[in-house]
């Protein structure tokens, strides 16, 4: 079915887990001028034109006033939620002269340490981090309500390919 506004996003069940952007290719799409002015950032002398000027060297890419506050801000929650890739803001960050621990902790609004304990520790609890309406996530979907076959799978200890069949010829 098409959709009524191809420009209007679509709503998918990843959108209702709280704290998490997913770069699919809607974002993707929102977020190119983002990521191409990140990307520019891995050429030296790119780093230092936009550290001689920042405002003004956003300018020669596609970027809306929200996305150029955000990077001007250094805002990364905001710069992922209008298309960038963690990847690439991270080059940002790069540029700046933090590491990316720096900026999980900045963006989670934790200090480095407690960052990398709770990540050492296997990560964020779950509780109260799966839903932002209360839903309760979908069940899986099934594979294949095909019964598989009873009948068991043979091993052949026959050669194969081409230097199987020399070999034999060789003996011959």
């Amino acid at each position: 079915m098409a959709r009524t506004n191809p420009a209007a996003p679509v709503a998918h069940d990843y959108d209702d887990i709280p704290g998490t952007f997913v770069f699919d290719a809607e974002k993707s799409r929102l977020g190119y001028g983002i990521n191409m002015f990140c990307m520019s950032l891995m050429k030296e002398p790119n780093r230092k034109a936009f550290k001689a000027g920042e405002a003004a060297y956003l300018k020669q890419f596609p970027l809306s006033a929200a996305q150029t506050e955000a990077i001007l801000k250094r805002d990364y929650n905001r710069m992922l939620e209008l298309g960038g890739n963690i990847y690439f803001t991270a080059k940002l960050g790069a540029t700046d002269g933090h590491s990316f621990r720096h900026l999980a902790a900045l963006m989670t609004g934790s200090t480095q340490d407690d960052y990398a304990a709770m990540m050492l520790a296997g990560g964020r609890s779950v509780e109260g981090n799966r839903s932002k309406s209360g839903k309760p996530a979908k069940a899986a979907k099934k594979k294949s309500s095909k019964p598989k076959s009873s009948k068991p799978k043979s091993k052949s200890t026959k050669p194969k390919g081409k230097r199987a069949s020399k070999s034999r010829s060789r003996r011959g």
